[in-house]
């Protein structure tokens, strides 16, 4: 049974979002595994505090995810 963790800072993804990562994460998984296993992939969105996460040394949030989206 896969399972597939990923973090992103709340509020980052829509719904839709959440739901599309979801499924092709899932595709992905199958992909390489096997299709039999689609039933049993779990893949779990976590959440984190924006400016709870850092890198570098530096405290980053989700207007950080925006700009770097934006280009800059």
């Amino acid at each position: 049974m896969p399972l597939v963790e990923v973090k992103v800072f709340e509020d980052e993804l829509t719904p839709d979002q959440t739901k599309q990562l979801i499924q092709r994460i899932t595709d992905a998984v199958t992909t390489v595994t096997s299709e039999k296993l689609r039933d049993v992939t779990w893949v779990i969105v976590n959440t984190v505090k924006s400016g709870s996460w850092g890198v570098g040394g530096t405290a980053l949030g989700v207007e950080d995810v925006r700009k770097i989206i934006r280009g800059g």
